[in-house]
């Protein structure tokens, strides 16, 4: 991990936790097992890269750039992802944990989250028009101010939302996730 540009290179079970590793490039690389938690990865650039049951846990992306970025099994629990590069910035979560992530204004429409923990992530004002939440835990997620046209939250568990302070539009819920919505005016169903 000493060079500073890494192509097509895989890494498998590397303990490279608290560190800093400033300025790197990673480009179609495949990290395996990988421990790099609270690693400090400020301005550098992954292009084309999967992560399959790391734990990259309070990882530091200021200024990082995630490009067609694929991530499986991987805990990535407070991870503040509204610090990386807005341009090209892609990911999608396969059974990842998510807790307390934070997606603060960060434009992701389309961003696929399957099976994943999203417990108090803050999705303050982020973009997620056409978002997949296949079958995720949102207990205590933020959503305000937050685009969610034609995401689809059919199966997703633990939502609460204002519909007043987010748009909505095209977005599908569960009977329970569309029930969930009007919590806020203490209506009844039964």
């Amino acid at each position: 991990m000493q060079e500073q540009a890494h192509y097509d290179k895989t890494f498998e079970r590397v303990q490279w936790s608290n560190r800093q590793a400033i300025g790197r490039t990673f480009e179609q690389c495949t990290f395996t097992q990988c421990d790099f938690s609270q690693t400090d990865f400020a301005n550098s650039r992954f292009a084309d890269c999967s992560f399959t049951g790391c734990n990259l846990a309070m990882m530091k992306l200021t200024g990082v750039s995630l490009q067609g970025i694929q991530l499986k099994d991987c805990k990535l629990l407070g991870v503040d992802f509204s610090v990386c590069k807005e341009m090209l910035f892609r990911v999608s979560f396969d059974r990842c944990m998510l807790d307390h992530a934070v997606f603060h204004k960060r434009k992701m429409d389309g961003t696929r989250f399957l099976q994943c923990s999203l417990k108090g992530v803050d999705f303050e004002n982020a973009h997620l028009n056409k978002a997949i939440f296949d079958q995720c835990n949102l207990e205590g997620a933020v959503f305000a101010g937050s685009q969610l046209q034609q995401a689809d939250l059919s199966t997703a568990c633990n939502i609460y939302l204002d519909p007043e302070r987010n748009k909505l539009k095209g977005a599908k819920f569960s009977v329970e996730g569309a029930l969930a919505l009007l919590a806020k005016y203490g209506v009844e169903i039964g």
